[in-house]
């Protein structure tokens, strides 16, 4: 008991009040850089050695195979999957969800997400430490928790705001330019393309003014290309997009479909309907213009009247009285 007072004593008079916890903090890390090799550590598969192969196709005429497939690289945290990704499957499926809305669709999506939240994290965690060490004063516990662990927080969800708001980029993207979409659409249909020539010539036009739009209709259209169900492909991409605009949409041509009524009508009906939103959605902005002026008209206008009006008298009063 004696030898561990001393030892509390010695860490106090060396490190300050906080000693300690720098300590266990200390004990904390090496911990972890001790541990993480151990668990990254994983038997080599032998179902490996074929993912790194090409298959090689003819010979030329020096002997040098022809390479047919091309390794398409990312596999660098195939083995750390399962510490990056949740196991729980409703987890992973909304995680990956979001991930694609947002327009990242690679194969590691998921992991590099939680990748990026792991070390922004710690780096932020990392330098709140350091520079409470490098302090001159001792710090206070508040001042601590303010300086080490909110940074730390911060970087934990920094990737989470910034895929949301890619999101919400890309959603407001979609409905500008959907109505226009919808038109070029009803052009083509009526001009006596089948949808799927609509859809391939929407996607190209539309590609410049709106890029999330014209990716979204190129990716329709190459999985009807390849051979995908209609209805199944429809309804993926208003799933992609995440905007009820397009999902009812999908709803229409999946629902034209199937009754076998004319495309191009339920087209111009809700081409229509689509045009009238994009107005009202307009409308509904000015109307809030006036509300929003209002705080920045109490802020930067009542201010300095109040002081021409009422400053030269609050002043006259003060000689008066001598203050």
């Amino acid at each position: 008991m004696e030898i561990f007072t001393q030892g509390w004593d010695f860490l106090i008079a060396a490190l300050g009040p906080l000693g300690p916890l720098y300590l266990l903090a200390f004990f904390g890390l090496s911990m972890i850089a001790v541990t993480v090799p151990a668990l990254f550590r994983t038997k080599p598969d032998p179902l490996n050695r074929l993912k790194g192969s090409s298959v090689m196709g003819p010979r030329k005429e020096d002997d040098t195979p022809v390479r047919l497939r091309y390794d398409s690289g990312g596999r660098q945290l195939e083995r750390f999957k399962p510490y990056l990704e949740p196991q729980n499957e409703k987890e992973y499926t909304q995680t990956r969800m979001k991930l694609i809305q947002a327009g990242y669709r690679t194969r590691n999506a998921v992991s590099t997400y939680h990748l990026f939240r792991f070390v922004l994290g710690v780096s932020f965690l990392a330098i709140g430490t350091l520079a409470i060490l490098f302090q001159s004063e001792t710090p206070s516990l508040t001042t601590v928790v303010l300086t080490v662990l909110l940074p730390g927080v911060a970087g934990y969800y920094l990737p989470d705001y910034w895929v949301e708001r890619r999101k919400q980029v890309r959603q407001e993207d979609v409905t500008n330019g959907f109505p226009d979409a919808l038109d070029l659409m009803l052009v083509c249909v009526e001009a006596g393309q089948s949808l799927d020539q609509a859809i391939l010539r929407v996607s190209n036009e539309v590609s410049k003014p709106y890029p999330a739009l014209g990716e979204e209709f190129e990716i329709v259209a190459n999985e009807m290309r390849a051979g995908k169900d209609r209805v199944t492909v429809l309804r993926d991409m208003g799933e992609r997009c995440g905007v009820s605009d397009i999902s009812a949409f999908v709803t229409v041509l999946v629902q034209s479909a199937t009754f076998g009524t004319s495309i191009s009508d339920a087209l111009r009906v809700y081409a229509s309907e689509m045009r009238d939103k994009r107005v009202m959605r307009a409308e509904e902005k000015a109307n809030t213009l006036p509300t929003k002026l209002t705080l920045g008209t109490m802020m930067f206008t009542v201010p300095p009247l109040m002081i021409i009006l009422i400053g030269p008298s609050l002043y006259e009063i003060g000689s008066v009285l001598g203050f």
